[in-house]
């Protein structure tokens, strides 16, 4: 319709610079000049009749107006990419894309084998992974700016009505110990014995770290007891100092697979507890959902209607390993 007063390359230039803070950044991630910029948010800015940013600051603030235009920009640019998906979807599973999104620990060590493998069946599926914090995911997923997504948190209570949540699998989380820690000799340890042991753990506010209290706290370990040694910024920081023998940590099982095949690591037993925490898929089955991901869901995650009973990772990775054979052999022949 000729009446509208913007075009969706303005909105796109809208959403960069609000996500870059300048005008210039938004040229660079876009390709375009920064003059380009500047026009198209001049034109923008006499077409709707309003300022959008306020010229005081040295970094580009949206104006009232601004924030408004960008809510619904955002939603406007979703659906058209929605559309072009839905169109693609007419042809085949030849190509297309698949938008996948994840907390930190799944998207860092899980999702990319899974994704590997389903590459291997569709190679001209274009595959994109989103790894951020469960509620940044969970919201991606209601907006439908992600199609489906593997979280090892808690969905927000405000999107739990909006979204489906199907429970996966089980994801143990391993206490590890430096390798010649005197309680590596142990078969089992103790619950008492947790609370004489120095703790590496992420920061305090960290997503991750929540849901590890939460798991901690429901198997009856009393997390205010743990001795904190030191806090660190990553996973991969943690088991570096852990293998350095600088103290103890929580950490899911799926990050450590390299670490136990060469012994750097001991992965120490709690007598009668088993920390583990639930991973779920979650959908919003109010979106539209491509014929790729469709294709994902039944490749591999082919569970959900084959098991009632959640599966453990172990499961999971030995499932994963048969199929890379298969894989592996059909490339030979």
């Amino acid at each position: 319709m000729s009446d509208i007063p913007f075009t969706l390359d303005q909105l796109r230039i809208l959403k960069a610079i609000a996500a870059e803070g300048s005008f210039k950044r938004a040229a660079d991630t876009l390709y375009v000049s920064q003059p380009a910029v500047s026009l198209q948010v001049q034109n923008l800015e006499k077409q709707l009749n309003v300022p959008l940013f306020d010229r005081g600051g040295r970094k580009a603030q949206l104006t009232e107006a601004g924030h408004l235009l960008l809510s619904y920009g955002e939603k406007i640019i979703t659906l058209c990419q929605e559309t072009c998906r839905a169109l693609e979807d007419l042809q085949n599973l030849q190509g297309g894309t698949l938008i996948v999104g994840a907390s930190q620990t799944t998207g860092t060590y899980l999702l990319p084998r899974m994704i590997g493998l389903f590459r291997h069946k569709y190679p001209d599926v274009a595959v994109q992974l989103q790894v951020h914090s469960t509620r940044r995911t969970s919201w991606a997923v209601a907006n439908g700016q992600v199609d489906l997504a593997i979280i090892g948190g808690e969905v927000p209570a405000e999107l739990q009505e909006i979204l489906r949540i199907m429970p996966y699998a089980e994801d143990e989380l391993a206490l590890i110990l430096p390798i010649d820690h005197p309680l590596a000799k142990a078969s089992t340890i103790q619950k008492d014995d947790l609370y004489r042991l120095n703790f590496i753990t992420l920061d305090s506010q960290s997503t991750i770290r929540k849901v590890i209290d939460k798991v901690l706290t429901r198997c009856e370990i009393d997390t205010k007891r743990l001795k904190i040694e030191m806090e660190l910024n990553s996973i991969e920081a943690i088991k570096n100092a852990v293998q350095a023998g600088l103290g103890a940590a929580f950490v899911s099982i799926t990050a450590i697979e390299k670490e136990l095949q060469l012994g750097g690591i001991y992965v120490a037993s709690i007598k009668e507890i088993e920390v583990r925490r639930t991973l779920s898929v979650i959908i919003n089955p109010n979106r539209y959902r491509s014929k790729a991901a469709e294709a994902f869901i039944q490749e591999i995650l082919p569970e959900f209607s084959t098991y009632p009973e959640l599966l453990t990772l172990e499961h999971f990775s030995n499932t994963a390993n048969e199929l890379g054979e298969v894989v592996s052999n059909m490339a030979k022949t």
